[in-house]
């Protein structure tokens, strides 16, 4: 595929105008009462203890494995980063599940600012909840949410193990064995999606990873221009918006990049052939069993999920 094959949004489309009243720019109305960045933001600043840390993520754990809601207590509720990124990392060590790569959240700044996180911040992706396009998608993987994420995801040809010196994008890109396009879909244990950003609820929780499809693999991506890219997202067969490849930290390479080396300053790696998904391209969709979500990515592929 060379530069001048990938589509660019054409603003003057039109193709948003008419949808059915369930649908709205953020897909189903079903986030909770909070509007996005009208939370209630959380006292505390401090870190987490290391008990506390514990507490958290048991909690968490708890909430996934059973499939029932959480409320975090207010004592535990703080805007500290720092812990914010411990908890995700203990986390996945808690959940029985074997991994299959990471997901890199709030890549975006719209969805840095809806949900009124500093940075982004990785996910773990689960065997268990990676699925190929045109899968049905039952509802033992969720708790409270299905929120649709059109993403262009990496997979690994080497590993990159923790080491002193950063990756650099050259390297991380040589290591990189296809593209992905991908629907990466979301959840949290807590109810109001949009109250939790209140103390960082939407990514302490794995980042608000909990499935994840996967379209056609492309090894040949290189010459493709991947900020230029575009990707139209369809409910029901309605379109929805359109999303582009330069979100996802300006280029999906270097929200790779980034990945590794966030890993790699706390003493993780990555291994050969662990998918890494990039960040979304659309921002966030809600959506509901009985939905059927597609995402057109023009010659890189389509990507269908069907949810139960």
């Amino acid at each position: 595929m060379r530069n001048g094959d990938v589509r660019r949004i054409d603003p003057s489309s039109g193709r948003g105008s008419v949808l059915p009243a369930y649908l709205g720019p953020r897909g189903r109305s079903i986030h909770g009462p909070t509007a996005p960045g009208a939370a209630t933001l959380a006292d505390r600043t401090s870190d987490l203890t290391d008990a506390e840390v514990s507490e958290v993520v048991e909690l968490l754990a708890r909430g996934r494995l059973e499939r029932t809601s959480r409320v975090l207590p207010q004592r535990l509720r703080s805007r500290s980063w720092a812990s914010v990124e411990r908890v995700v990392l203990e986390l996945e060590g808690r959940l029985p599940w074997p991994g299959a790569g990471w997901k890199v959240g709030a890549a975006a700044e719209d969805v840095r600012r809806a949900e009124g996180v500093p940075a982004p911040l990785p996910g773990r992706l689960f065997r268990r909840s990676v699925f190929n396009s045109g899968a049905v998608i039952g509802p033992e993987f969720f708790v409270n949410y299905r929120l649709c994420e059109c993403e262009l995801a990496f997979e690994l040809a080497r590993p990159f193990p923790p080491r002193v010196l950063p990756y650099t994008e050259a390297e991380v890109s040589h290591g990189i064995a296809a593209l992905i396009p991908a629907i990466e879909i979301g959840d949290s244990v807590f109810e109001d999606w949009y109250a939790a950003s209140g103390y960082f609820g939407s990514c302490i929780d794995n980042g608000g990873g909990a499935a994840f499809v996967r379209g056609p693999r492309t090894t040949s991506w290189c010459d493709a221009d991947l900020p230029d890219a575009v990707v139209d997202l369809f409910v029901n067969g309605h379109f929805l918006k359109s999303g582009i490849g330069n979100l996802a930290m300006g280029h999906p390479v270097t929200s790779l990049t980034w990945l590794v080396n966030w890993l790699r300053e706390r003493g993780r790696g990555t291994v050969t052939g662990e998918v890494v998904s990039t960040g979304t391209l659309t921002g966030h969709c809600f959506v509901a069993p009985g939905d059927t979500v597609r995402a057109d990515f023009g010659p890189l592929g389509n990507v269908e999920a069907r949810f139960s």
